[in-house]
């Protein structure tokens, strides 16, 4: 499904169909805007309706959208997977561009003189990882995972759940199909079984409702609000760190981490650099942080989620629309 921005935000003066359940007393409702600021109206060309979208203007004024570590990934997500890029570990410096069956092609020696050589012009010393990571336009399919936003942005909003994390979700876990991960994670969040179980979901040898995007959509919610929000708040309140809101993106990226690494794993890696206050560069040393099982992959998880945000926002026109 491609989205075309619609030409207002979605929610003020709507009719009552769209009041969430009660609050503080009986006649309170919760309303998308109060839960989330970045909430906004995309009009999908499908059905002519207004659908719910996450259009964070953060991205843009922390500029996170010029970081090499996020144009790198945007790079991936658009590269057809007989290609890759050569960069970089540490910055995500890209070198170059190569054909996967012309790097492969090449023998062991030949790879580490090449490697080398990068090392050597860039002034690097032997430590610095010199890599190659295959394109994946396969997996991120924007255009079927935004078919997911509306759903997902409810079910966050229905449980009183920031619905950033809905959309953030969709758009890295299983954007092209139902994924199963090597270590049991399955489903449009990702969820383990264990994890699943523990907010009411079956699965078993015969039943996995993993699948169903709606039981699954509550668990991960679930998750975020009980879990992954409160943990990360641990973390900050050990560190004396107090300036938490709680829709700031440094802290919405902290909790994502929380939610792919886990709690241990996230508080070993930022206890490793001990920060005084919470902002985007405790983001960008965790990106830079290996402690533990905190390694490659949990580095990249909130690289992830800025590019594909960025590259969603690009590819429905949004921005265009609400400015930034």
């Amino acid at each position: 499904m491609c989205l075309l921005p619609f030409f207002a935000p979605a929610f003020p003066g709507e009719d009552d169909s769209l009041a969430r359940k009660p609050h503080n007393g009986p006649d309170e409702v919760i309303r998308p805007f109060q839960l989330c600021r970045n909430v906004v109206g995309v009009l999908n060309p499908n059905t002519r309706f207004s659908e719910h979208y996450i259009y964070d203007t953060e991205l843009y004024e922390q500029r996170v959208d010029t970081l090499p570590q996020v144009i790198f990934w945007r790079t991936i997500m658009n590269l057809h997977k007989d290609s890759a890029l050569i960069s970089i570990g540490n910055t995500r410096e890209i070198i170059c561009r190569v054909k996967i069956k012309d790097w492969e092609a090449q023998s062991d020696a030949q790879k580490k003189y090449y490697r080398d050589s990068v090392r050597l012009n860039r002034g690097l010393d032997t430590t610095s990882k010199v890599l190659m990571t295959a394109g994946k336009k396969f997996f991120y399919d924007f255009e079927k995972t935004s078919g997911n936003f509306h759903r997902g942005i409810l079910a966050f909003m229905d449980n009183n759940v920031d619905p950033w994390y809905a959309q953030a979700i969709l758009l890295i876990e299983s954007p092209n199909k139902l994924q199963k991960s090597n270590v049991g994670a399955y489903g449009a969040f990702q969820l383990m079984p264990d994890v699943a179980r523990m907010y009411g979901l079956k699965v078993n040898r015969k039943v996995d409702e993993r699948a169903d995007f709606e039981r699954s959509a509550y668990a991960a919610s679930c998750l975020i609000k009980n879990i992954c929000i409160p943990r990360a708040r641990l973390i900050l309140d050990s560190l004396g760190i107090s300036n938490v809101v709680g829709d700031e993106l440094w802290f919405r990226l902290l909790v994502m981490h929380v939610y792919h690494a886990g709690y241990y794993n996230v508080q070993k890696a930022v206890f490793t650099f001990n920060p005084n206050e919470g902002d985007m560069d405790m983001i960008y040393t965790l990106w830079r942080t290996s402690a533990g099982k905190f390694k490659s992959a949990s580095q990249n998880y909130s690289q992830l989620v800025l590019a594909a945000m960025l590259e969603m926002d690009e590819r429905s026109g949004v921005r265009n629309q609400y400015g930034k």
